[in-house]
């Protein structure tokens, strides 16, 4: 699906859409996700020619006599179109305008497709009937441990608001099929919703494996997802350039009514990392060996989220591994998982940072990247080499947490402790209680806080008392 990448102080529009399960990485395990829309960024596509060297160019628009590159059902990527878009899209107008998009992305992307891809125009109505968001008590958990959504509200609320109103378009690996939403009473076709989704399904036919997010740490899938969506946006990005230049193209229909996140902006940062960074870490990729290198990455994608933000870690870097050993009372459990917890990664923790005062509101848009939409690299999260989340819950239904977290020196650790206490006391109101301990006496994040640090080692004990924070970590 297609988000627009506009952050304002008190509004976000968001033009994209999620069905299913969000889980604890804010996803759905079988739709596509949100892209950027957002014009005159420094994510705008290069001049670099996108046809691969061995597709031999065509004469004419015959068809040809076998399957070609750049030529899908009967339409070549630079073939002109007979078609209306100002009164909707007929049947066969809209098949038309597929295949050509298909085509087109072929030639930009160097990847043939292996079999059509059913594409459905619905209305808004229609698609909202068929959404269906949800989430469990661990989501709640890991989603108030980043500081982001509180206990007076739900995950599957929270993704409803700017999700479920506001799609645009989704591909699900599943039923191999995209679905368009139309805004207008007409059946109309955004070209880039379209070109992006497609990549999707060019992944699918040729990567099936890369949509396999089982058993994957929330930031394991959202490194992944720099993958899948770095490289629908970054073809998406090449295709809009040529439709400013040597390719005819149609007009893009007008947006949607977007959703206003007033308040839910973090959570927005936190999900929006790998369309954000995934395009300028595919950029990188193909700089760095063109497609082939691109096309190599799918059989060992990136592990984490700081891979996608330093693309030049890329694949010799991995993350530590943080462990948490259980000293809970016998009162407190860990969530039935194997292994327990989960890791959260920079892109999640840059996000509480950011969304709860822990950096300068602004330095979210100043990227430092071509083809990146947001910046997400900052002193105080950069030196992030790997952590652990481990919810906990009491046999009467109380939950808390520890998050212990990984610096790459002393110093770094020291940052984003000093960090971590200060938004707990000017966001959140906590008050300093006798040794590591900060209070946050009412609201929706109402906990006990035991913050300590160890060299290059941060541990946050989260729990609904000072008494209980031993029982839940001693």
């Amino acid at each position: 699906m297609r988000a627009a990448a506009v952050l304002a102080m008190t509004v976000l529009v968001v033009l994209a859409g999620c069905g299913g399960s969000v889980g604890s990485d804010g996803t759905s395990p079988s739709t596509a996700t949100p892209t950027s829309t957002s014009a005159g960024t420094t994510g705008a596509a290069t001049a670099r020619t996108t046809t691969p060297p061995s597709t031999p160019a065509h004469d004419g628009f015959d068809d040809p006599a076998t399957d070609r590159l750049g030529w899908e059902a009967g339409y070549w990527y630079d073939e002109p179109l007979d078609v209306t878009a100002s009164d909707g899209l007929n049947r066969s107008e809209r098949r038309a305008v597929v295949a050509r998009t298909m085509a087109r992305v072929e030639r930009v992307r160097g990847l043939e497709f292996e079999s059509r891809v059913p594409v459905e125009v619905v209305d808004r109505e229609t698609y909202l009937a068929d959404e269906n968001v949800t989430a469990t008590a661990w989501d709640e958990v890991v989603w108030e441990a980043l500081l982001l959504i509180g206990e007076d509200e739900s995950v599957e609320s929270t993704f409803e608001s700017f999700y479920g109103a506001s799609v645009q378009g989704s591909y699900a690996p599943s039923e191999d099929r995209i679905v368009v939403v139309s805004e207008s009473s007409q059946p109309t076709l955004d070209r880039r919703t379209l070109a992006h989704e497609l990549v999707h399904a060019l992944q699918d036919q040729h990567y099936e494996s890369i949509f396999d997010r089982a058993n994957l740490t929330r930031d394991e899938r959202l490194a992944r997802q720099g993958l899948i969506e770095g490289d629908a946006g970054y073809v998406e990005d090449l295709y809009e350039k040529r439709c400013d230049g040597e390719w005819s193209c149609l007009p893009r229909p007008s947006g949607g009514p977007g959703a206003s996140l007033d308040g839910e902006m973090g959570v927005y940062v936190a999900v929006y990392h790998p369309y954000s960074d995934g395009p300028a870490f595919v950029d990188h990729l193909r700089d760095r060996g063109g497609w082939t290198a691109v096309n190599a990455a799918y059989a060992a994608p990136p592990t984490s989220s700081a891979a996608v933000i330093h693309p030049e870690r890329y694949p010799d870097w991995s993350p530590e591994s943080v462990r948490i050993p259980d000293r809970s009372a016998s009162n407190w459990s860990r969530f039935d998982r194997s292994p327990p917890g989960t890791t959260v990664g920079e892109a999640s923790l840059f996000a509480t940072v950011w969304a709860n005062g822990g950096t300068e509101t602004f330095h979210l848009q100043r990227p430092a990247r071509p083809h990146r939409t947001y910046n997400y690299t900052h002193p105080t999260t950069t030196g992030w080499v790997g952590d652990r989340l481990v919810p906990y819950r009491s046999a009467t239904g109380a939950t808390g947490y520890v998050l212990r977290i990984e610096w790459a020196t002393a110093g770094d650790a020291a940052a984003f402790d000093i960090a971590y206490r200060d938004l707990l006391r000017t966001r959140r109101g906590a008050e300093r209680r006798e040794g590591d301990v900060l209070v946050v006496p009412a609201g929706p994040y109402a906990d006990a806080f035991r913050v300590e640090r160890n060299g290059t080692t941060v541990t946050v004990v989260n729990a609904p008392s000072v008494e209980a924070l031993d029982a839940v970590h001693d």
